[in-house]
């Protein structure tokens, strides 16, 4: 029997290869082309995904029970301890005060793992504030983490290629600069791979991914479990006004902001900049998605056999939420944008609280958070924290 012919031999097909074996003769099934690295019987896959533990679908009607259900779930899925009591130990630096906020550098135990360090801004003033956890992109761009956001002012060396990213997705702005001058305390850290922790090379998430498994861990299971630890930080710190913290991200980063708010109730509104989606319309031929790499930070393994990825976000319900997406955004198929939004609509409709929900595509723009898109973004805070 060649190698061919063997069984298995199949499951993957992609370009002249699914060519050949579509016109290949003997064969019971012919292989159709697609994109990426999907198996031939990936329609298949999708088919038995059903999402049961959706709100809606479960056959739970107290939504505080589904909730909890759902968390749980979740929670179980991160492969990290789920009740991680290690000690903050926060170290501050001493403060710089500049751009109407005193600037500091804090490092802390998010888990018993390892220290991680941020950047903490106060606005001038007497507190206590309303704050946001602000969370960094992936952008395959691994030298800078909360630089993206947070104007470097202790190291130089990173401040080039931080304006850089400033400029290319964000109209120049800084955009915890930004929330500090108007009000809010921002705390803004490193994912593990980017800046002090870092940098990863692209080619190596995989096998980042992979070894991390094999420790009965996961990237975004530990990044989502740091970020609801940094939010209970954020929420705990005197300066803070804790019932008024919100989490704000573009890309990854609102991703991480919509997922914090799900698993946390110390967030009290999450902001989303170019990122939600169904599962389904995200795992088409040609999308991002399919390279792997960089989604091994959005992959929590087993997760998609019980919650879509808008019904994890409405776990947040009926608190505030803010969706943006980019009409132009190649990331996101207009179908997996539409899903998703009529799943959350729905949702906070069920819980008379539609009007707490901010739903927009802006036609014109492509994966970015510019100016407009914050501007609107900053007045909505204001009006719900």
């Amino acid at each position: 029997m060649s190698s061919a012919a063997r069984p298995g031999r199949r499951a993957f097909v992609t370009g002249a290869a699914a060519a050949a074996l579509a016109a290949g003769a003997g064969s019971s099934r012919a292989a159709e082309p697609v994109g990426g690295n999907l198996p031939h019987f990936h329609p298949a896959l999708k088919d038995d995904l059903r999402f049961p533990l959706a709100w809606g679908t479960s056959p739970e009607r107290d939504f505080a029970a589904w909730r909890r259900a759902a968390r749980a779930q979740v929670e179980e899925l991160l492969f990290t301890d789920r009740q991680d009591d290690t000690p903050y130990a926060p170290e501050f630096t001493a403060g710089v005060r500049s751009g109407g906020c005193t600037r500091q550098s804090v490092t802390l135990s998010l888990t018993r793992y390892e220290r991680v360090r941020g950047s903490l801004l106060t606005p001038h003033g007497r507190g206590p504030f309303p704050a946001v956890l602000l969370l960094h992109d992936h952008g395959s761009k691994f030298d800078i983490g909360k630089e993206k956001l947070v104007r470097p002012w202790h190291d130089d060396t990173r401040l080039a290629s931080a304006r850089a990213w400033a400029d290319r997705y964000f109209d120049g702005r800084f955009v915890g600069d930004e929330l500090a001058r108007r009000g809010y305390v921002v705390l803004c850290l490193d994912a593990l791979g980017w800046g002090d922790r870092g940098p990863l090379a692209y080619e190596q998430q995989q096998a980042l991914a992979s070894n991390l498994y094999h420790l009965g861990s996961s990237p975004a299971g530990l990044m989502a479990r740091e970020d609801q630890r940094a939010a209970a930080f954020l929420a705990g710190l005197d300066r803070v006004d804790g019932r008024r913290v919100a989490a704000v991200g573009f890309s990854m980063g609102g991703y991480r902001a919509w997922q914090v708010a799900a698993l946390s109730d110390d967030i009290a509104a999450a902001a989303s900049v170019c990122w939600m989606t169904g599962l389904k319309e995200m795992m088409v031929p040609g999308n991002n998605t399919l390279r792997g790499q960089s989604a091994f930070h959005m992959l929590h393994p087993g997760l998609s056999r019980h919650l879509d990825i808008p019904d994890v976000a409405s776990i947040a319900a009926p608190r505030p939420m803010l969706f943006f997406h980019g009409g132009q955004d190649t990331l996101f198929t207009a179908d997996g944008v539409r899903v998703a939004h009529e799943k959350l609509r729905a949702v906070w409709r069920s819980r008379g609280a539609e009007e707490r929900l901010r739903l927009k595509t802006w036609p014109e723009y492509g994966h970015v958070f510019n100016s407009a898109m914050q501007d609107e973004v900053y007045a909505w805070l204001d009006a719900v924290v």
